[in-house]
């Protein structure tokens, strides 16, 4: 199948073209709204065509799939275009900037009947999938509470609108929150039902947030605690999952590779867990073409999407107004 950039973003350049290409796929334009951008990505990466206007993508009938990539204001209207010229489309998270604009997105696809995905890529890597089997087979018990901690140092070459640019979906919320509360649905198989949450700009946000902490309440009646940052150069990442009868240690596996380690810790004493070390992006995609072909589901689907947002606006409302924020999921509820 041909595939459409929309974003010359980093992602696409580290990530996303090699998982295409290695599954077979061809990159055949990059377009953006700078043409000197998009011509220089496309010579850079070896892409065929470069192109500022997306209609011109989208008139291109031999295009079967548009990758969104775009900075995160732009994502509805792209996605809307992309699905009216009958493409299947996945999107960067978060979807778009509110629950009615992303439900609008995924009613489209539904009704156009194209494949339509949120690049969730951490529920693709081994180490999330296998934490949640562990989870799902009892063997941690009920669980009691989940902690997610995903407090890091944004690149500097990562850094532009994300840390000073509200309007376009800056912060850190947006950014890695939004993540974090997938994750959570991806393991506990729960949407959250209401938060409490604090934000600050510590040193790096201008403009936007660039840490935050928060609580959320699960319809178990699980906890999970939260905690993502722009600042924290020596933090580490993981997620430890508790239970009645024992617990998970994921250690730096909150990242874009397939690394950290795996521990379960219950009466029996410690052990570690091995997972599979496959590439997410390659898995994303691999997905995603089995929903096209009709032989599977894609990773992270339009509700998935959908809800994550809908979480991270809740964070953020719930940090702004010091009250609880009981979490809207719009018509995806």
């Amino acid at each position: 199948m041909r595939w459409a950039l929309v974003g010359a973003s980093t992602i696409a350049a580290e990530h996303m073209i090699g998982a295409l290409r290695g599954a077979g796929q061809v990159v055949q334009v990059v377009q953006s709204t700078t043409a000197s951008r998009a011509e220089d990505f496309a010579r850079a990466h070896g892409i065929a065509q470069a192109e500022t206007r997306l209609d011109a993508v989208l008139a291109d009938a031999g295009i079967g799939a548009v990758y969104i990539s775009s900075t995160n204001e732009k994502h509805h209207a792209q996605a809307l275009a992309a699905i009216a010229a009958g493409k299947h489309v996945l999107c960067e998270k978060p979807l778009a900037m509110t629950v009615a604009e992303a439900a609008g997105m995924v009613a489209a696809a539904k009704g156009k009947g194209v494949v339509f995905a949120t690049n969730h890529h951490l529920r693709c890597s081994g180490s999330h999938r296998t934490v949640r089997a562990l989870v799902a087979e009892g063997r941690i018990g009920r669980v009691l509470s989940l902690r997610l901690f995903h407090a890091v140092h944004l690149p500097g070459h990562l850094q532009g609108w994300r840390i000073d640019s509200p309007d376009a979906g800056g912060g850190v919320i947006p950014d890695i929150t939004v993540h974090d509360a997938d994750v959570a649905r991806f393991i506990l198989s729960e949407d959250p039902v209401s938060v409490v949450a604090e934000m600050t700009a510590s040193g790096m946000g201008r403009g936007v947030e660039d840490s935050v902490m928060s609580v959320w309440t699960m319809p178990s009646g699980a906890m999970v605690m939260a905690h993502e940052s722009f600042t924290h150069a020596f933090a580490g990442s993981g997620l430890e999952v508790h239970g009645t009868e024992g617990s998970i240690f994921a250690t730096g596996v909150m990242t874009q590779q397939p690394v950290g380690e795996v521990v379960l810790v219950t009466a029996k004493g410690r052990e570690v867990i091995p997972y599979p070390t496959h590439n997410l992006y390659a898995q994303a995609v691999a997905d995603f073409l089995a929903a096209v072909a009709g032989t599977g589901r894609v990773a992270a689907d339009g509700r998935d999407g959908i809800a994550s947002l809908a979480v991270a606006l809740a964070v953020r409302q719930a940090a702004a107004t010091g009250l609880r924020q009981v979490v809207d999921y719009g018509v995806a509820a």
